[in-house]
């Protein structure tokens, strides 16, 4: 018998061979596109720390919409950029803010439009901290009541899901009666459960303007270098009432995104954050790498690992290039 008696290499010749067992497809309908809402503005400008990323108007924002659900994308993440901030956030709940105001736009104009919407004090308050604060700390128990304020208000727009992203303690039972309360029992939440203190949102705090004054985020977002904590914010958010647990950023926590699959086998999602973006975008701009290979590795990649929904900047190129091209490049690259 000749050696190697067994040759994986058989399976890998020919691209009807490696598509035959091939254990990953990716997805595209679980592809989310995350916007930058900005209030009183009118048009888009772009966001120079991710090149192809802007801040929108909210009538600009529509005609980028018939655009995408011309591609076949129907789900996104919206963040606001308000006029005026305050120490207590008080625009993040406001009847009239930039997101609720967006999103009822959004739903009568696109009704079939899967509308996030993400609940977070950071881009509302004076201090650009994700919670209220009581003498230059976080007074968590204080800021669930504003967040649970914001998310009701949100479901009340029209918003199809609520993702709190602040890390306070408690938020995801607190936003869970809020709604139940209000009536909202059927909006489903979608929590940041294991967001990490990363280096890699620099260019989303460039976006959304969003940059503690003082100090850092620390206190209330994880450490990079646990994994088992993870674990147990998913737990405690699963047990909260979240219908959905968020892993972020994405890709230096694949063994997170894979565990958690794992262990509580309920829905994951991972957010393929601004600074992964941007390093694609900068890398495949100075002619180091393929772009259409790249992403297509990171998003098949977020599948492999366990996440069933991936919120990504690059969303809407990726529809934009499969509708360019024919099946045969879309599989050339996916097949690096």
């Amino acid at each position: 018998m000749k050696f190697p008696n067994f040759r994986p290499r058989r399976m890998r010749q020919r691209e009807a061979l490696r598509k035959l067992v091939r254990e990953t497809q990716l997805n595209l309908s679980t592809l989310v596109m995350p916007y930058f809402v900005k209030e009183g503005f009118q048009g888009k400008e772009p966001i120079e720390a991710m090149p192809g990323q802007f801040r929108w108007g909210k009538e600009t924002l529509l005609g980028e919409l018939e655009e995408i659900r011309t591609l076949g994308l129907q789900n996104i993440l919206l963040f606001g950029i308000p006029l005026e901030k305050d120490e207590g956030g008080s625009g993040a709940f406001h009847p009239q803010g930039v997101i609720q105001e967006t999103v009822r736009s959004i739903k009568k104009n696109f009704p079939e439009i899967l509308v996030m919407t993400d609940v977070c004090l950071c881009a509302y308050t004076s201090h650009g901290h994700c919670g209220i604060l009581k003498q230059e700390e976080i007074d968590n128990d204080s800021s669930l009541k504003i967040l649970a304020k914001a998310a009701l208000s949100h479901a009340e727009a029209g918003a199809d899901i609520v993702a709190p992203s602040d890390m306070m303690d408690g938020r995801v039972r607190a936003i869970r009666r809020e709604l139940d309360r209000g009536g909202f029992e059927s909006v489903p939440i979608l929590s940041y459960a294991a967001k990490y203190a990363s280096a890699f949102y620099g260019p989303f705090r460039e976006a959304l303007h969003s940059a503690p004054s003082f100090g850092d985020r620390k206190s209330y977002q994880m450490d990079p270098a646990n994994r088992e904590e993870a674990l147990r914010e998913i737990q405690l958010d699963i047990q909260e009432g979240a219908d959905m647990v968020m892993v972020k950023p994405a890709l230096a926590y694949l063994d997170v995104i894979r565990e958690a699959k794992e262990k509580f086998n309920f829905p994951i999602a991972a957010y393929n954050v601004s600074g992964e973006y941007a390093m694609v975008k900068a890398a495949a701009q100075a002619g180091w790498l393929d772009e259409k290979k790249a992403v297509f590795e990171v998003l098949t990649s977020l599948q492999r690992a366990g996440a069933q929904t991936i919120v990504s900047y690059h969303a809407k190129e990726v529809f934009e290039w499969v509708k360019e091209g024919s099946e045969t490049a879309l599989r050339k690259a996916i097949n690096c």
